[in-house]
């Protein structure tokens, strides 16, 4: 029996190794509280991104207790899902999406992604091919229709390009072909993610498109397009990028996403002092992040424009890309909400209105931002849902009542 007991001990002895690396590869792994506790944040490589980079690299994050991962997508609506599905915790988002996707328009209609604040106002443009060139010129959207009716006439469809449908670019871009009597039936519009404009432009595989910086300034720099008018024109000081929250991490993560949000609202401050521009330009303008040189992005980050073409410089000096505007550009208003709904029922996006205030107020958490900025001491603007007036066209918008804003447009 002691023979047959110590055979058995020294087995153990030499099994249990055995026994203890076998049970390890095959248990779950199990991540530690910390990990648990990463927030993940999605950006698309565009100059924008910036508030949520910087807000990264300057250490604000931390700053404030919360742990965040930046991560690039590919696509606007690799964004969404990722958001929907809660891949990502929120992005930098277009600011219409939301409202994209909950009305049918660009996603699974009734599905929620919450607007938590603006992250910037300004600095998207749309860029003609270099075929334009002599024929329109900057700001000159009354010479965009006969340019066009001669190409179809020479049997060559026209092609425009834009982000994502519904998105901010979207609008941007029918707002604008709107304006220049530009049929949108007989024009083709298509969607291309952000950074594979300039090379789908290069092929010829559209005549334009809309999209943010750098996009913009690069295919001035590599002498394919030039820039025929910037959104600012078409609306100064509109709503552009947006932090977008998934559903359940608003609901279930109050307070990290309020801190995420005054890391955000820091670095936003950060970024519209003028001197920090050069360096924010070079770190968004990395690898990991933009992908694009530092100069383009600079340049137009503080407003100077070459605009190709030979057709000079346009310098904007308080309407270039703007990112806080002492709380003006960071509010999430409501009223903004509504006239992109509206467009959607101009373009027929939506065959009948929507619940302009209902899904405002269910998409928009105005509250917690009013909550963040006040324990910031961040003013908090009171022109919600009054009329305001686009500059491209002078057509004023009324959101108490954009029912009556559509009909006109539409006539």
């Amino acid at each position: 029996m002691k023979a047959l007991n110590y055979i058995q001990s020294k087995l153990m002895v030499l099994f249990i190794p055995v026994i203890m690396i076998l049970l390890s590869s095959a248990a779950p792994v199990y991540t530690n509280v910390e990990d648990e506790q990463v927030i993940r944040l999605g950006i698309i490589p565009l100059t924008d991104c910036a508030p949520i980079v910087m807000a990264k690299e300057l250490g604000l994050f931390k700053k404030y207790g919360v742990n965040v991962e930046v991560s690039k997508e590919a696509s606007w609506a690799n964004v969404r899902d990722k958001i929907l599905t809660g891949e990502l915790d929120g992005a930098h988002c277009l600011f219409s999406m939301p409202l994209s996707v909950y009305t049918g328009v660009g996603g699974k209609a009734g599905a929620e992604m919450k607007i938590a604040m603006i992250l910037n106002n300004n600095g998207q443009a749309i860029t003609l091919s270099k075929e334009f060139c002599g024929k329109v010129g900057f700001k000159q959207t009354n010479k965009v229709a006969p340019v066009v009716a001669n190409k179809l006439k020479a049997d060559k469809e026209v092609t425009f390009a834009m982000t994502f449908p519904g998105g901010t670019h979207d609008i941007w871009l029918r707002y604008w072909l709107a304006a220049a009597g530009v049929s949108q039936k007989t024009s083709k519009i298509i969607t291309i993610p952000p950074p594979q404009m300039v090379a789908n432009m290069k092929v010829g595989n559209m005549d334009g498109y809309c999209v943010g910086e750098p996009w913009n300034g690069m295919a001035v720099k590599q002498g394919i397009g030039f820039t025929e008018i910037s959104s600012q024109d078409i609306w100064k000081h509109h709503p552009e990028k947006a932090l977008v929250v998934n559903k359940k991490f608003s609901e279930t993560r109050r307070e990290d996403l309020k801190n995420v949000m005054k890391a955000i609202l820091e670095a936003c401050k950060w970024l519209d002092n003028r001197a920090n521009r050069k360096k924010a330009a070079e770190v968004i303008g990395r690898i990991p992040y933009v992908n694009a040189p530092a100069d383009v992005i600079e340049a137009r980050l503080l407003g100077d424009y070459n605009l190709g073409c030979d057709q000079g410089t346009e310098i904007y000096t308080d309407d270039y890309m703007l990112f806080h505007r002492e709380g003006e550009t960071n509010f999430p208003r409501k009223s903004h909400a509504i006239w992109f709904m509206a467009q959607f029922l101009r373009f027929d996006y939506l065959q009948e209105a929507p619940d302009y205030k209902a899904i405002a107020d269910k998409l928009i958490l105005q509250d917690l931002y009013i909550e963040v900025a006040k324990s910031m001491n961040i003013k908090i603007p009171t022109d919600d849902m009054k009329p305001f007036t686009l500059q491209l066209d002078k057509v004023t918008f009324d959101p108490a009542n954009p029912g009556e804003y559509v009909k006109l447009a539409k006539k």
